[in-house]
């Protein structure tokens, strides 16, 4: 196991996946490493389910942790094709959040859930010693739909188009700078204001809306590229399909502030996490309705390559691993102290 983030495929392999609990027909897609999401099917309908534990940062107030930590725990049922619609959340409180914060943080959850439709069904919510921020509970989303909307995460075959939306390291360039502003001293305070707004870029919720209601059935694939980054969820893709993805990086949108932040911060853009990026198959006959439907958003995008016959995945002319180790984790952990350089 990694000393910090995601379990890697191997310790996957060999410690969860041999051991999954009672065998059951109605399950269609179960844990798969670099997945998002599984698949029931209740008579005949298809339920997409995610879990995710919750994070709650305080310093970015309670409003806005709210829609944050929401956002993110959605996009893993939203890539799915079929949109988020029911939610089970779980708080496991730190003793000094106080009811105001509580309210403050739940309305901002509850006024992002009713605006994308979801509705919250079950949950369970206590102060417990021991208990601190930002881990404080789990959340498990669900979307309910039509198994043929369905966009499996395996999906991906040769002749797609591969999409990649704002780009590398947007999540990491964002979430650090907002929570460690100090930290970033010697950063042009212009800079860093622009990099700063890289936050509010991490919900991927309604842009994957965007592309399955714009792209129906031609859409093969999609992924949140989160831990691990860019080069994580591309890999993910060609692994959990058996193909090769083919990318030009110079195709992929970068935004402003987050190569001054790595480089800042000596870490690769590529390899950090960047939630609310979208890497997405296309079939090639509906690459531009998704891409005018993303634009109309106000979301940058770009045709970054193709999916080929082969395995794993090529950049720019060289074949790229898996990261494993998301190196934003040990800039937070240096950020905050907790860490020497």
């Amino acid at each position: 196991m990694t000393d910090l983030g995601k379990v890697d495929r191997d310790f996957f392999t060999e410690y969860i996946y041999p051991h999954l609990g009672a065998s059951r027909d109605d399950v269609t897609l179960g844990p798969t490493h670099g997945v998002d999401f599984g698949v029931l099917d209740i008579d005949g309908t298809a339920v997409a389910l995610a879990t995710d534990p919750l994070s709650v940062l305080p310093e970015l107030g309670f409003d806005r942790a709210g829609r944050f930590a929401l956002d993110i725990v959605l996009s893993d049922v939203a890539v799915s094709g079929l949109d988020p619609s029911h939610l089970a959340i779980s708080f496991t409180l730190p003793p000094e959040m106080t009811d105001d914060q509580f309210a403050e943080l739940w309305t901002a959850m509850h006024d992002e859930a009713d605006d994308l439709g979801v509705s919250i069904v079950t949950g369970h919510t206590a102060r417990y010693s021991g208990c601190s921020y930002p881990w404080v509970g789990g959340a498990t989303a669900l979307a309910v739909g039509d198994h043929d909307n369905l966009i499996r995460p395996d999906g991906a075959r040769p002749g797609d188009d591969v999409l990649v939306t704002k780009g590398p390291g947007v999540e990491t360039t964002g979430l650090l700078t907002t929570l460690f502003p100090e930290g970033f001293d010697d950063l042009d305070p212009a800079v860093l204001a622009t990099a700063q707004d890289r936050l509010d870029e991490t919900d991927a919720v309604r842009d994957a809306m965007t592309v399955s209601a714009a792209g129906g059935r031609n859409v093969h694939a999609m992924h949140d590229a989160t831990e691990g980054g860019l080069y994580g969820a591309l890999n993910e893709i060609a692994n959990s399909a058996g193909v090769q993805l083919e990318i030009d990086t110079s195709s992929i949108p970068f935004r402003p502030g987050v190569r001054d932040v790595c480089d800042y911060l000596d870490i690769d853009p590529w390899h950090s996490t960047t939630a609310g990026t979208l890497v997405i198959a296309t079939d090639p006959a509906v690459t531009d309705d998704v891409l005018a439907a993303l634009s109309s958003r106000g979301t940058p995008v770009g045709v970054a390559g193709t999916v080929v016959d082969g395995d794993g995945v090529v950049v720019d002319g060289e074949r790229v691993e898996h990261p494993d180790v998301d190196p934003a984790w040990d800039a937070y952990d240096r950020l905050a102290g907790r860490r020497d350089d």
